[in-house]
This record gives structure tokens, sequence and C-alpha cells, in this order.
């Protein structure tokens, strides 16, 4: 039986950009602290492992690209972590060491192409799920792949319900209302969404969900990234690039946890699951409070294949 009360954090921290072995490291280490205070939820930002490059344009122009751009994407590529690779063991070694629920933002190597992908990590170390981002945002769509259905399940670990969308997934509002479709308790929010406003959204999306927020974001300056890092925010070391945010929220909307700006930080919250029930007494968009003879939401969760191989 899924516990009622957890404890649940949100990592505010940035990649070191292009450097895939280092992040591994400070993600192992991150893990461990949040472990120790208590942690059984512990949730990290997009693109964690593999970065988010802030402020490049890999080159592009509408009609041509450049071939320094072309090197870039190729040094991004380098940086991002296939799931059968040895990062993968890695990270999954020291999740079971921590003992706690991972939700963790990664860029997936799918073949040729690149995904902003989140994986689920049961607290023994197992990979149970992963969501690859439907709608990569403006010029992501130049280095990232676009997910389907197939991956929008929320998965049933051992705190209860756990689901993600990321970033500006979290503003398609048929993409939420299929995870509360699901029954999600644990509604995760990695982003690099840094401004003030992303807090009122985490605030509304509790609410109407009736679910606990998580919403990890990252801090990352411009001494994160390489020297040689073309940037177009700025080159000053200190300068920086994605600002936080982090914050907690309950299914009544309340901040339990954040925001926080300006620092790398861990945020914790008790989390007590009888608010789930108690805030849907008034308000279940999926049940009491929906209108089906009116309105309905059909998904399509079948995987998408370019080439289907059939006996004729």
């Amino acid at each position: 039986m899924h516990p009622k009360m957890i404890t649940g954090a949100v990592v505010q921290a940035g990649s070191c950009l292009y450097n895939t072995p280092r992040t591994i490291e400070k993600f192992e280490d991150l893990l461990a602290d949040a472990a120790r205070r208590g942690a059984e939820l512990i949730v990290f930002p997009e693109a964690f492992i593999g970065g988010y490059p802030k402020g490049a344009d890999f080159g592009a122009r509408v009609g041509s690209r450049t071939k320094a751009g072309r090197v870039d994407y190729e040094r991004y590529y380098n940086s991002a972590i296939a799931l059968d690779g040895p990062e993968l063991a890695r990270m999954s070694k020291a999740v079971a060491k921590a003992g706690a629920n991972v939700v963790v933002g990664v860029m997936e190597k799918g073949g040729a192409t690149l995904y902003c992908t989140v994986l689920y990590f049961d607290k023994s170390g197992n990979l149970v799920g992963k969501h690859r981002k439907l709608m990569p945002t403006a010029m992501e769509r130049l280095v990232w792949g676009f997910g389907d259905g197939s991956t929008m399940a929320v998965q049933d670990m051992d705190v209860g319900k756990v689901g993600a969308l990321i970033c500006w997934e979290n503003y398609m509002p048929l993409a939420r209302t299929h995870m509360y479709a699901q029954g999600v308790e644990f509604y995760c929010s990695p982003t690099v969404d840094d401004r003030p406003v992303w807090t009122p959204s985490m605030q509304h999306i509790a609410i109407e969900g009736r679910c606990f927020v998580l919403s990890a974001v990252q801090y990352m300056r411009r001494a994160d990234a390489p020297d040689d890092y073309l940037c177009a925010d700025g080159n000053a070391p200190d300068t920086v690039l994605i600002n936080g945010g982090s914050c907690i929220v309950s299914p009544f909307g309340e901040l339990l946890a954040g925001p926080v700006f300006g620092e790398c930080i861990i945020l914790t919250a008790d989390l007590d699951k009888a608010q789930i029930t108690r805030g849907k007494y008034d308000l279940d968009t999926v049940g009491h409070y929906a209108r089906p003879d009116v309105f309905s939401l059909h998904v399509n969760t079948a995987p998408q294949y370019v080439v289907v191989e059939e006996d004729i």
C-alpha cells in the first residue's frame, strides 16, 4: 500500500555543459544530499544530464546552416546518453544507493535523433519508465525530435502515482487532462523556464488537478559551460543563463517550498496525500466535475514508426 505521507524534493542545479561525466558526478552528489534529508521522491530539472544549451543557435539561418553549427551539434549529441549505455548504469547505481524514487531530465540518444526525455527510477535503481517531450519549443525543434503518445504513462511507484510533463508541455491543456485521467498524485514539472510567472502556472495546475506539483528548474551560469561556448546571453563567467525558480505546491495551490531564484538549492516538503482526496471533494476535472456528454479527449498512445514491415 502506498504511504499517505511522503517527503518530496526538487533539485535546483545546472549541468556542466558538454561534460556529461562531471554532470553525472554532480547528479550523484545532489541525489545523495537529497536522500540524506529524507526525500523519498526527488525531481531534477529538464535536460539535466546532457545539458540545455541556452543561448546557442547551432549556426542555423533560414535556408542555410554553418559548418561550425554542425560541429556544435555534434558536440551536443556526444553529450547525450543512450538508455543502454554506461551513463544510465551509473545513474541507476546512484539511485539504488540513495534509496529514493527519482525523476530526472536527460538528453536521450534515440538513434541519430536527440530527445528531451524524463526518466523514472524506482528506489531500487530500476528504470521503470520514460517520457519524451511531445512538443519542443521554438528553436528546440532544431536539435530535438518529437515524442509520441506511447511515453505519456503515469508511473505507479511505491510513493504513489508519479507523472511528468516537461517545460512548456505544461501549457498543453489536453496533455494535463490526460495526466489527471491517469490519477496522477505527484505531478512533476522539470523545466528551464525561470520566469517568475512560471510559479502561478504550477499553482494553477496543482489546483486544477488536485495533485502535488514538484517543479525543478536549472540554475546555470556561464561558468558552467566551456570557455569556447558561443552564447548569445553573454560571456562573463558570472552571467546567469538559467535563474531557477523551483517550487513544490499543494493540491490547494499553496506553496510548500520556493520559489527560490539565483542559487543552487534543494527544496523539500512533507506531502500529505489526504489533501488530494479532500481537494477532489469539490473539484475532480476528470470525474464529477467533468461533462463527457459535451467534452471528451481521445489520446493515441500507440508508438509511431517511420517504417512498418508487413508480410503481404
